[in-house]
């Protein structure tokens, strides 16, 4: 793991936990959606928060 303070871990946590709920509600909104446009937005912004999760992530090795 890297050299990271308590406060930064918190931080970093925080933001991690914050791009999956926000991935999840995208794709719930998808879901709900009948607008084909709205959808593939919908879905393409999820997985750029996944993405953005998985890269925070890479701060915890």
């Amino acid at each position: 793991m890297s050299n990271l303070n308590l406060v930064e871990l918190q931080n970093l946590r925080h933001l991690i936990g914050a791009h999956e709920t926000v991935a999840n509600k995208l794709d719930d909104y998808a879901n709900q959606c009948t607008d084909q446009n709205l959808v593939q937005m919908l879905h393409a912004d999820a997985q750029e928060a996944r993405t953005a999760k998985q890269t925070l992530l890479t701060f915890l090795k």
